[in-house]
């Protein structure tokens, strides 16, 4: 039986077509994301998947270091922040390609995992078995700028620097105090919400907003994602009441405006 060749090109050149369409298919949305989502953007990515079938992937990170990756054009199809300045920054560079959308507030909490401090407040600082205090690395990490911001407030940054752990996000930070390594923390509310952290059963202290700077978060689709479908897709679950309400479960309020 002789081979009809031209059908066998046209069957090789299907099944290339099937492979790369497949293989395209499959190929993750990457998602730069602050430290702090780790939890509710973990179960907003389950719902999402269980729905839409599509795949993303989070990279967790503190906000400012993953505005350099991606200033340096690393290949994320959408950024969410903890500080919404960094993504107006990116657009300032025209590496965006949607608008921001200010998707929570965050609370910068004080947690230990010896002591409860809800009823300690901010007197916490001045226990006598406080020795260590975890904070996120000020200078990139948004939840770590408004630690140092709260402490001023106060009138304690010189006299609590030496005290203070710097991690390298505020989920290094959050570890450091649920481990021991740090007597208190002041760490975001999502995390002090999360199952790792209520394992302890220890209480928070929400620290007074008056104290910093608002946390307004913020997510953006990137110039890489541009076009991508699924992107714009995920970015409009996130705006959903699905989403919203997970933000909601782990401490994020929504914006005023």
């Amino acid at each position: 039986m002789k081979c009809n060749g031209k059908a066998f090109l046209l069957f090789l050149g299907l099944m290339l077509f099937y492979q790369l369409t497949w293989a395209q298919t499959e190929r993750p949305i990457l998602v730069a994301a602050a430290s702090d989502l780790k939890f509710a953007l973990d179960s907003i990515i389950l719902v999402f998947n269980h729905e839409k079938q599509i795949t993303v992937k989070p990279i967790y990170g503190s906000s400012g270091k993953l505005y350099e990756q991606l200033s340096n054009r690393a290949p994320f199809h959408i950024f969410m922040s903890a500080d919404v300045r960094y993504p107006e920054l990116l657009a300032e560079k025209g590496l965006t390609a949607s608008e921001i959308y200010a998707y929570g507030v965050g609370r910068l909490v004080l947690w230990s995992r010896k002591y409860d401090v809800k009823d300690l407040g901010m007197e916490a600082f001045q226990q006598p078995w406080v020795k260590k205090i975890a904070i996120a690395n000020p200078d990139h990490a948004p939840y770590g700028k408004r630690a140092v911001e709260s402490l001023a407030f106060y009138g304690w940054n010189e006299k609590l620097a030496p005290s203070l752990v710097k991690g390298e996000n505020i989920s290094q930070a959050a570890q450091f105090v649920a481990t021991g390594a740090a007597d208190l923390g002041m760490i975001a509310l999502s995390l002090a919400l999360s199952p790792t952290m209520k394992k302890y059963q220890r209480s928070y202290y929400l620290i007074p907003e008056s104290s910093h700077s608002p946390l307004v978060q913020g997510a953006v689709v990137t110039r890489h994602g541009e076009n991508s479908p699924e992107s714009y897709a995920f970015m409009a679950f996130l705006k959903g009441e699905k989403a919203l309400g997970i933000f909601r479960y782990f401490g994020f309020s929504q914006p005023s405006n």
